[in-house]
């Protein structure tokens, strides 16, 4: 057998090396520099905001912007229960309470009528919303044209994690720039990388100063250390940050070979029956993970027997996230579930999906789905 076939390998090369090694000579390693402004103002444009805050981490873009928010003790968060565990993770070290919402059966992201009837809820119950988080699940971008009036008549900030989706569009409009604040992941396997490191994008100059402010341990702007707040070693190395810009050039031809693929997944299952792509059929998703939905009654097979096949081929896939209400760190909290994301996990089957993927792995791969579904009949 050739090579394992991973779920994502970074997609770097010599542009990347060449602006790294500019950084580097120029003798500004720091925690901040040039090549880091330079990189906030690039995904600042490329978002559609006015205001972009170079991070360490995703998780810690989402730490800064519900702090920003306001979130602490004595407040709720509401967080998608289908999303990776850094989305309720950051609720939690602000010290806010987070309350877990179910899914669309179509795109995994948060069903906007469960919010609401949430949201009345708790107003019911005199608790303090700090925000509402949506997740752009596998790069599709949640429903926003109708999550944001919902929170509007509710008075709560919308928070966007769209660390899977950088480039994706709603409507027209880039995934970042719903929400009061957005945020960003660059991590290994995003679709563009930085090896570590994240992004707050916001319209608003005064969170993004609040955000700045708490990512550099809250020194005060005076010639001695002072601090009002407790502040966060958060900030974008500038070495990083040169990768990502050079990343950041290559994205438009990084998600056409995403989507590339997804059209080539669509076109195989499209003829198998019980089968569908989570989020099918979105033209603005960047495709950042194709994930397939198996009905087992229908198809007359399960998400598992597939990805054991493939196992076996030298091929990973996992199922979509583990539902937050489901993981016993998040045992007890209040969640408002309708079994859609536990259904999402227990019948699905995430592929292949990176942009590196080459031509020769991308035909076993397909090879190894031929094989399974013949043998399926």
């Amino acid at each position: 057998m050739t090579g394992r076939i991973a779920l994502f390998q970074p997609d770097v090369g010599p542009l990347e090396e060449s602006f790294l090694l500019r950084a580097f000579r120029s003798g500004w390693p720091g925690p901040a520099g040039p090549e880091t402004e330079a990189f906030e103002a690039e995904i600042a444009g490329r978002a559609g905001v006015r205001h972009a805050v170079g991070v360490s981490s995703g998780t810690a873009a989402l730490h800064l912007a519900l702090l920003a928010c306001g979130a602490g003790p004595g407040t709720v968060v509401v967080v998608p229960t289908l999303t990776f565990a850094a989305t309720a993770n950051a609720a939690v070290y602000t010290g806010a309470r987070p309350v877990f919402v179910d899914s669309d059966p179509a795109t995994g992201n948060v069903d906007p009528d469960l919010l609401a009837d949430l949201l009345d809820r708790l107003a019911a119950a005199d608790e303090r919303v700090a925000a509402v988080m949506a997740v752009d699940l596998n790069g599709t971008c949640a429903d926003y044209s109708r999550l944001r009036p919902v929170c509007r008549a509710a008075g709560v900030p919308l928070v966007e994690d769209a660390a899977q989706a950088l480039g994706s569009t709603h409507e027209g409009q880039p995934a970042g720039s719903f929400g009061s604040l957005g945020t960003f992941s660059f991590s290994w396997n995003k679709v563009i990388t930085t090896s570590a490191g994240g992004m707050v994008v916001t319209d608003d100059a005064a969170l993004a100063a609040r955000c700045r402010h708490l990512s550099t341990q809250a020194r005060e702007p005076v010639t001695h250390y002072e601090h009002r707040d407790v502040g966060y070693n958060y900030r974008l190395s500038n070495l990083l940050a040169a990768v990502g810009r050079a990343q950041l050039r290559r994205l438009d031809e990084m998600i056409e070979r995403r989507r590339r693929l997804r059209e080539r997944y669509a076109k195989l299952f499209a003829a198998v029956p019980g089968t569908r792509i989570v989020g099918d059929g979105d033209p603005g998703a960047n495709c950042w993970l194709t994930s397939v939905l198996v009905d087992p009654e229908v198809a007359g097979w399960g998400a598992g027997h597939l990805g054991r096949h493939l196992a076996r081929r030298g091929v990973e896939t996992r199922p979509m996230w583990k539902p937050m209400h489901r993981q016993p760190v998040f045992a007890g909290h209040d969640a408002v579930v309708t079994g859609v994301a536990d259904r999402l996990f227990a019948r699905s089957v995430s592929l292949p999906s990176g942009s590196s993927l080459t031509d020769a792995d991308a035909e076993r791969l397909f090879a190894a789905l031929d094989e399974f579904l013949e043998e399926r009949g």
